[in-house]
């Protein structure tokens, strides 16, 4: 027998090996059976070369679970090692660059397992004792048996095995007992071994016989060896692209499209990459793709892998180019993940762009449930918005879709203001703004639905694009100043009346949940008494708020709405007139009073116009703040007769719960007031 000490002379090597993403020390099985299916490939080319003569046989991994023994055994019957081997590949760590390598990345240790033959260590982290016996697939070849116990000292010893191959005995320390159950062990190997291409057994199949499982005399094969990426796309059919999918997300929706990846030059990538269908918000929905390296699952973290957008999508990667075990800041500057992640991104494309050339119905249908990866791709990543653009659709009220291109030329004539701006209205959501897209139309307007999740901060992607292109929702000004075709006719209703009625409506708008405007038109008199709407810019800054924690500012803020009062309508006229009947002998003189407190105001500015502040006299500010405060005061007077009068005037309340009502802002009392209120009228 004889003993030593491994070849590298850190003491820091086995603490950094224990500690290894502590979280994920699961990956130590990953990498005793990835070792052991190696073992079996590298036989598989001996024996293709002619260099192994003697008969293969059926090239497996076999893994045992021992709870009495306290030990996990993977075994394969791969080319297996001699002594001289064990010697090199197991106790000579440290070559040329590895000590300082390690003395680096002690404080990394995701940058260490993998490099220097690391992955067999890894079983330190879960084991006081590992052992390994092997023989080698060379005539004549010794057994020998190697045993560490997790610092640098090792045995090395002749052992007795009859075939060739390797045993990895792990003995499992006491904190790490639940790699000895038969569920741990089982969930494991399907997650990380699930398409390995040698079969990995893991003890008998099981059946329900008489009330309970019982092991059968078939082995339980834990994975496909011929998954279906590493098949030729010509060999497949639609329904096997489907039944995959059901394999790797059994609780998942049929996905939209998949997209084939198939390349071995200038570097090796295969995959299938599905569009899944999303009833979420997007969010949800990453870290999906799983990413494999030789058959062998990794991670499902693909972030500097593919581009951000791509992470929505569902499906597997698997490429021997790309490095696994380094950090993300490596990863995003390495050369061929540069290539990958662009090749990627150009598949994406050409093969939507494809789709959409070829099955357009198809693609409409599945545009609603598309669109989120096309904008969200185009809103992260220029060169895939160039490539993207013609294959955006918009889709109208009427369930119609165009292409960018089209439904430029569709709208351009009519929907153009009289400042050359084509504008493009829309609607969020078809039932609550049916009012304003029904008064769209009957201007011959067409109307765009934008209901997505990411629709808002695509308009602008879109604005910014076209500086001539404007969206604006159909609720967010009158239908006259949407598009305005020249300068809009103002009210004819004085200032003074506008102040009076603006007091009485000011009476019964709500006092929560709003911030409300109250304004004057000119509608002509078949338009509406009165309607609310919404600043365009407020509510897009607050929806992109409402993505965006750093915008909290605009979340924060009441919405912000305008009662827009038609002066042109008999009712509104109605009420003007009775108000002036009602009030108008209380009001004229508080006018009056204002009126030539104005005046005075006007004239000791007039006096002092050419002077700075400094030099006006005191005494005229003194008799400028005693004219603003007295019309100030008698402001508040006015208001408040306005405010008593408006108060109970059921007209009034009428038109503002109908333009509530229309806007779905009425609820709960209020709307048991109208209600009553209603009946009552009707009456």
């Amino acid at each position: 027998m004889a003993t030593g000490k491994i070849g590298v002379s850190t003491q820091n090597l086995f603490p950094i090996i224990k500690k290894f993403l502590y979280s994920d020390h699961e990956i130590f099985l990953r990498e005793i059976v990835s070792n052991a299916v190696d073992a079996t490939q590298k036989l598989k080319v001996l024996s293709s070369s002619g260099e192994f003569k003697g008969e293969a046989g059926g090239l497996r991994v076999c893994v045992k679970a021992d709870k009495e023994a306290g030990t996990l055994t993977v075994s394969d019957n791969g080319i297996g090692m001699t002594q001289e081997e064990v010697e090199k590949y197991i106790n000579q760590i440290a070559f040329s660059g590895a000590e300082e390598f390690l003395e680096k990345h002690k404080d990394d240790a995701a940058t260490i397992i993998g490099h220097f033959g690391l992955g067999f260590y890894s079983a330190f982290m879960v084991s006081d004792k590992v052992e390994i016996i092997t023989k080698s697939y060379r005539d004549g070849a010794q057994a020998v048996r190697w045993t560490g116990e997790g610092d640098t000292e090792y045995t090395l010893e002749p052992a007795e095995k009859a075939e060739r191959g390797t045993d990895i005995v792990m003995h499992i320390n006491e904190e790490e007992k639940d790699f000895l159950e038969e569920n741990k062990v089982q969930e494991l190997l399907s997650k990380y071994c699930k398409f390995l291409p040698v079969p990995i057994v893991f003890g008998k199949k099981k059946e329900w016989k008489d009330g309970k499982y019982e092991d059968t005399a078939e082995d339980n094969v834990i994975n496909d060896t011929e998954p279906l990426w590493v098949r030729k796309p010509a060999d497949l059919k639609e329904e096997d692209y489907g039944k995959f999918y059901r394999e790797l997300y059994p609780m998942g929706q049929d996905p939209l499209f998949h997209i084939h990846l198939n390349v071995d030059y200038p570097f090796n990538l295969t995959g299938i990459l599905y569009f899944p269908k999303i009833d979420n918000k997007f969010e949800i929905q990453k870290n999906k793709i799983q990413l494999y390296c030789n058959q062998v699952y990794v991670s499902d973290s693909v972030e500097g892998i593919v581009p951000e957008y791509l992470t929505l999508l569902h499906g597997v990667i698997d490429s021997p180019d790309i490095p696994l075990n380094v950090s993300r800041s490596y990863l995003q500057s390495d050369g061929n993940v540069k290539k990958i992640s662009s090749h990627i991104t150009k598949k994406v494309a050409d093969s939507l762009l494809d789709i959409f050339k070829n099955t357009r119905e198809d693609y409409e249908k599945k545009w609603d449930d598309l669109k989120v990866f096309i904008q969200y791709g185009m809103l992260t990543d220029e060169k895939f918005a160039e490539r993207a653009t013609p294959i955006v659709l918009l889709k109208n009220t009427e369930g119609k879709y165009f292409t960018l291109e089209e439904y430029e030329n569709l709208v351009k004539v009519n929907q153009t203001d009289k400042d050359n701006h084509l504008v493009y209205l829309y609607a969020t959501n078809v039932e609550e703004q049916y009012t304003y897209i029904q008064a769209a139309k009957d201007k011959g307007y067409d109307v765009l639905v934008m209901d997505g999740q990411l629709d808002t901060h695509f308009i602008s992607h879109l604005e910014q694009k076209g500086t001539d292109r404007r969206f604006l929702r159909v609720d967010s000004d009158v239908i006259d100043k949407l598009i305005p075709k020249d300068d809009a006719k103002g009210t004819d209703w004085s200032e003074e009346q506008q102040e009076e009625i603006r007091g009485v409506f000011d009476a019964q708008l709500p006092k929560e949940g709003a911030m409300y405007f109250v304004n004057f038109e000119a509608l002509g008199e078949g338009g509406e008494p009165v309607v609310i709407t919404r600043s365009e810019f407020m509510r897009r800054m607050k929806e992109m708020a409402a993505m965006n924690p750093g915008m909290g500012f605009y979340g924060a803020m009441e919405d912000q709405l305008t009662l827009v009062v038609n002066t042109d309508h008999r009712l509104v006229k109605g009420i003007l007139e009775d108000e002036r009947r009602a009030l108008g002998a209380k009001l004229q003189p508080l006018n009056d009073a204002i009126r030539e407190n104005e005046k005075k105001r006007e004239e000791i500015d007039a006096l002092n116009k050419d002077r700075k502040e400094e030099e006006i006299p005191q005494v005229d500010k003194d008799r400028k703040k005693e004219c603003e405060e007295k019309s100030e005061a008698l402001r508040q007077e006015k208001q408040t007769l306005l405010q008593e009068y408006g108060k109970d005037n059921r007209i009034v309340g009428q038109l503002i719960d109908l333009a509530l009502l229309a806007n779905g802002l009425l609820k709960g009392e209020a709307l048991n007031r109208f209600v009553k209120r209603s009946v009552e009228l009707i009456k």
